[in-house]
């Protein structure tokens, strides 16, 4: 039997302008697996703890991109999958993704890296698929990449790796409240004037060249939707009063992250990332809400081996 154990991080998704195409990966937050290629063949959830998810194969994310792999492998082999939730599910930083991009991630690790991992993101959107009804890769990509990420196409799929500035902290505070993508999605409207999409793309062009020139000031400017948040931020408690705290206390920006009801703060260094940790825990203290607040740098690498 091979086995691996991994961390497989949380991700932030549509950085405000980059609705499916754009994400980050976190340091501090993720989900812990055991993954074990046995000689039994077909894919086993044998354990699963910290949340009440389906043990069922094709009920389970990791399960169906795991299967996904093994379809377009030439042998025949079995994978046991363990899974330590630690990213509450519908939080929006990337729980499904991670127990997807982990599981395809480590079992290609163990089977001597057959696939490169940007094909893996294409198996690992097949569980994407079974949490939201869409096979998105905004947050799969960076979970698998690292750092920031670009899906510049669909079809075909291609996904880009951003450069990521050193200096650049995640804040995110996750109020406990569930927001399913599901619900999230059914909000937004399906069509945009041509005046919202020329803002938008603007600022998608802008977010990009402020990561590689590390031009922070643009960073801050180019974090602004104006499509999909002043639809969804009526499902977030406090949305609003958390964005002009964060901006107050040094944020460069602020937003949904991924489809809620986590708000993301990026900031220029962790002096500033914890003042905005404070200033946002300030608001949240008052609704009578649970919520979790993480401070994290961007990780540039991705999923890691932890044994």
């Amino acid at each position: 039997m091979k086995r691996i154990k991994i961390f497989a991080p949380a991700t932030v998704a549509n950085l405000s302008c980059g609705f499916d195409v754009l994400g980050c990966c976190l340091d501090t937050v993720g989900d812990e697996m055991i993954i074990s290629i046995t000689s039994e063949p077909g894919v086993r959830i044998t354990k699963l703890e910290g949340a009440d998810l389906p043990l069922e194969t094709k009920k389970n994310v990791a399960g169906v991109a795991v299967e996904a792999l093994l379809d377009n492998y030439s042998e025949k082999v079995g994978v046991d999958i363990e899974i330590f939730k630690k990213i509450k599910a519908g939080s929006g930083i990337g729980s499904s993704a991670a127990s997807s991009a982990g599981a395809v991630w480590a079992v290609n690790h163990l089977l001597d890296n057959p696939f490169t991992n940007h094909k893996l993101i294409e198996f690992a959107m097949e569980g994407e698929k079974l949490a939201s009804g869409n096979a998105h890769a905004d947050n799969v990509a960076p979970a698998l990449l690292g750092g920031f990420t670009l899906v510049r196409s669909y079809k075909p799929l291609d996904v880009i790796k951003l450069h990521t500035p050193q200096d650049l902290v995640m804040t995110v505070i996750h109020p406990q409240i569930e927001v399913k993508t599901s619900d999230s999605r059914s909000v937004i409207k399906q069509k945009v004037t041509l005046k919202q999409a020329i803002h938008q793309w603007g600022n998608v062009g802008g977010l990009i060249s402020g990561l590689f020139t590390e031009d922070y000031d643009l960073i801050g400017r180019s974090l602004e939707d104006v499509i999909i948040e002043p639809m969804r931020s009526i499902l977030i408690p406090e949305f609003q009063n958390v964005k002009n705290a964060a901006i107050a206390r040094g944020a460069l920006g602020c937003g949904i992250s991924g489809s809620g009801p986590s708000i993301f703060s990026l900031c220029k260094g962790m002096e500033a990332a914890n003042n905005v940790a404070n200033a946002i825990e300030e608001v949240y203290a008052k609704t009578g809400l649970e919520f979790d607040i993480h401070v994290s740098k961007i990780n540039s690498e991705g999923i890691k081996i932890i044994e």
